[in-house]
């Protein structure tokens, strides 16, 4: 087969749309990623929370929806916006660092034994980013293609998993974490970028 013929294999387009000779545009891949979590717990380092991520979900945005009655109809609106909480599932390593962390971020947010609660959100709250990676290693050092910044986090829920004869599988701890705000980077390729507000003469909805 013509080397020539991998532009083809891609949905064809109009030729006003888009170079006749244009492949399929590689996709980024879900297993080249590394999160990362600062202020989070207390011990140091944390890299090693990066190395045990098993999955991370990226950030997701909705709309509340505002509807406005009219005579025979119904317009809508964009109302608040809400982050949902994104879960991150950690390898619980046999040396304990992984679950010593968790516990030392859940202990800022509220002490268990002696039952005393933070005093203020910046007392415990933490920032997660989460890079993904073009595949690069050791003297190729990988290039980050998108980034998910995360800030105000705290978590809303630690899952510390079963434990099962019958598995050959790691021990895992599911941490659900709420955010305050997400930022898609670098500034200007996504969520985040500057975009002028539209405020037209004619004020309708």
């Amino acid at each position: 087969m013509a080397v020539s013929s991998l532009t083809r294999m891609t949905v064809p387009l109009a030729s006003d749309q888009s170079a006749v000779d244009q492949g399929l545009l590689m996709p980024k891949l879900k297993y080249r990623f590394r999160a990362t979590f600062e202020n989070f717990g207390v011990s140091t380092p944390r890299t090693e929370l990066t190395k045990q991520v098993m999955d991370f979900t990226r950030p997701s945005l909705s709309f509340e929806e505002m509807e406005i009655p009219i005579y025979n109809s119904r317009l809508y609106l964009a109302g608040k916006h809400q982050w949902e909480a994104v879960t991150v599932n950690l390898r619980d390593d046999a040396g304990g660092q992984v679950a010593r962390l968790v516990g030392e971020q859940l202990q800022k947010q509220m002490d268990f034994v002696e039952q005393a609660s933070a005093a203020s959100g910046i007392d415990y709250k933490f920032q997660t980013k989460c890079e993904i990676l073009d595949g690069g290693n050791g003297t190729s050092e990988p290039r980050v293609l998108e980034t998910w910044e995360l800030y105000g986090c705290y978590l809303t829920g630690v899952n510390y998993n079963d434990l099962n004869y019958g598995e050959s599988a790691p021990v895992t701890i599911q941490m659900s974490i709420r955010f305050d705000n997400a930022l898609q980077t670098p500034l200007g390729t996504g969520l985040g970028a500057t975009v002028s507000r539209t405020v037209n003469d004619v004020i309708t909805g």
